[in-house]
């Protein structure tokens, strides 16, 4: 697994050893920053489930301004805390040994960007989704990774299903706040 482009390209990523994390592929991360790549520069990224952190670096490779990366298992976090080292991004992103709900609830700061990959079958996105959309800035994007048997409502807050697309045994699903049509 590695950086796919920006100014960490071919920088080589750890995954977590002994965890039943599932990398993105880089399929379906290529297709992920293709819909992003113009949102990417300057943009505040936040990546729940970090697992390798792979998302939010790629974000950080491609200009985003800064990353917060949480997850809930230490070997995740120090596998984390390695790839950004590697990377040079060690003043840029900072990693959180944490539940992404106890992460949500005590946190005060706004993202444009959020990336979510919850371990499958658990019923975690629609719980915690609502508490990130209050999170997000105005003009947020929230890209979600979960399987397909998961169908996930068509807004939460102000956030509309913009795009959905299935990729063998993952769905991505990306949400944003619709333009004001007074915008004109």
């Amino acid at each position: 697994m590695r950086v796919i482009t920006g100014t960490a390209r071919g920088r080589k990523l750890m995954t977590p050893e002994g965890l039943d994390t599932r990398p993105t592929t880089d399929k379906v991360k290529e297709a992920i920053c293709s819909a992003l790549q113009f949102d990417f520069p300057s943009a505040k990224v936040l990546d729940l489930f970090a697992g390798s952190g792979q998302m939010a670096i790629e974000a950080l490779s491609r200009g985003a301004k800064c990353a917060v990366l949480t997850d809930r298992d230490q070997r995740a976090v120090s596998c984390i805390s390695q790839n950004i080292r590697a990377c040079g991004f060690s003043e840029t992103a900072a990693v959180y040994k944490t539940d992404a709900a106890a992460y949500l609830q005590r946190c005060t700061e706004r993202f444009d960007i959020a990336f979510l990959d919850p371990p499958y079958g658990k019923g975690i996105l629609p719980e915690i989704l609502p508490e990130l959309a209050k999170i997000m800035s105005g003009n947020g994007i929230i890209v979600c990774e979960h399987e397909p048997e998961l169908k996930l409502p068509e807004q939460i807050l102000d956030f509309h299903l913009q795009k959905q697309k299935k990729y063998g045994k993952i769905t991505v699903s990306i949400y944003r706040v619709p333009e004001s049509e007074d915008a004109e």
